[in-house]
């Protein structure tokens, strides 16, 4: 599998798929019987190792933990990156609304484009300019909305972090691509993952998860963590940095949406209407984009 080899649009709907598998931890977090914060945050992490152990020699055969020792210094910075985002996203949920998260997170792209532009001189159409300000109006629009409503800055600041590690990590990727480096930054998955098994192990104590609780964060580790984080890095070779990150915002979307059936975290008309604006950004960004290849 891991000589697969994506077209762009096959690209496309994959990193549809991920952003709807990464969609759904907000709504599991919800039924959560005792596990909390930093418990949550390590046993999603440890479940996402014991299936990156399994997936990742499936993608690259058993060669690919030999491949760990040599991947150099965009592997492991790409693998901080990750635990970044890992950590700060299940630690913010646990702080505010899946809402307040998801939309802070959606600066992503702005983040992202700002990041590749200034450190890899990453040119950017004009039409993926206009998506990612129209994106960012309906964002603002949102986010402006949960500041009003006095929701915790806490939660807030943990959850900007998870923008700024994506922004990074896809540079990084993006990096090493553009000078023709044979990097595989695949394992920096399972890096970010033991990392942030390591830094939230001794905030988990003591243990008070169900089997209950077990059982739905093995579930988010595996399909919401595991299989999706490994398939966005496939994906980030044939798209561009602030291409993923656009289409990324399809898990605001899908993570509201989840939330609101699932859990009964209602969103106001405002965080619908800014959503309305991110999701047109997006699908106009693509449609363009798919007929001037064509």
């Amino acid at each position: 599998m891991h000589n697969l080899k994506l077209t762009h649009n096959r690209a496309v709907l994959l990193m549809v798929a991920v952003t709807l598998m990464w969609s759904i931890a907000g709504v599991v977090t919800r039924h959560l019987e005792h596990a909390r914060s930093f418990e949550m945050t390590f046993w999603r992490s440890f479940f996402t190792v014991l299936s990156l152990l399994v997936i990742l020699p499936l993608f690259q055969g058993r060669a690919v933990f030999q491949r760990l020792r040599n991947g150099g210094q965009a592997l492991w910075t790409s693998g901080l990156c990750w635990c970044g985002m890992f950590t700060f996203f299940m630690v913010a949920i646990t702080l505010t609304t899946v809402a307040n998260v998801l939309v802070t997170m959606s600066i992503g792209p702005l983040l992202t484009a700002l990041s590749a532009r200034i450190f890899i001189g990453h040119r950017i159409a004009a039409r993926t300019w206009v998506a990612i300000v129209v994106a960012g109006c309906g964002i603002a629009y949102m986010y402006g909305s949960q500041i009003s409503q006095g929701v915790s800055l806490v939660g807030t600041l943990v959850a900007l972090c998870v923008p700024i590690s994506g922004a990074a990590n896809w540079t990084v990727t993006q990096h090493a691509q553009a000078k023709g480096r044979n990097v595989d930054l695949i394992p920096a998955v399972l890096i970010g993952a033991v990392l942030s098994c390591l830094l939230t192990l001794p905030w988990a104590f003591p243990f008070q998860a169900s089997m209950h609780d077990l059982a739905l964060l093995a579930g988010l580790g595996v399909v919401q963590l595991a299989i999706p984080s490994a398939l966005s890095v496939l994906c980030a070779r044939v798209l561009q940095a602030p291409e993923v990150s656009l289409l990324g915002l399809l898990e605001v979307i899908f993570g509201i949406l989840l939330a609101w059936v699932g859990a009964n975290e209602v969103p106001g008309a405002n965080v619908l209407t800014g959503g309305a604006l991110v999701i047109g950004a997006l699908a106009l960004n693509e449609l363009i984009g798919w007929r001037n290849r064509a």
